[in-house]
């Protein structure tokens, strides 16, 4: 009965999987196996992906305003605003004019500080 838990263990897994993957245990637990480690890698890789994405929104969005992106989050940081760079993009992308008063905002404090 063990035996026969883990393999149904292995094949669950592997569905969906194409050809003799998804029904030859043997063949089953090696691509199992390698698709966790792919798992695990991609979830450390997914929030560099996104992290870069944020960043060319924002820094597409700031450069509307004529300003770029460096200066943009010194400003920000001068601000003292808590808001992270998924936030920030989200805002950039779903209501410009709110994103367009912050710019203006950093901009007054970068000169105030300048």
């Amino acid at each position: 009965m063990t035996s026969r838990k883990r393999h149904k263990k292995i094949l669950k897994l592997a569905k969906g999987y194409r050809g003799r993957s998804k029904n030859c245990f043997r063949i089953a637990v090696q691509k199992v196996e390698k698709g966790l480690q792919y798992a695990y890698r991609d979830r450390k890789c997914n929030k560099r992906v996104f992290r870069r994405l944020w960043i060319q929104r924002i820094n597409a969005a700031v450069r509307e305003h004529g300003m770029v992106y460096s200066q943009f989050m010194r400003g920000i940081s001068l601000m003292k605003v808590e808001m992270d760079r998924k936030m920030l993009s989200e805002l950039a992308v779903r209501s410009p004019r709110s994103f367009g008063t912050l710019v203006k905002a950093v901009e007054a404090k970068l000169n105030e500080a300048a």
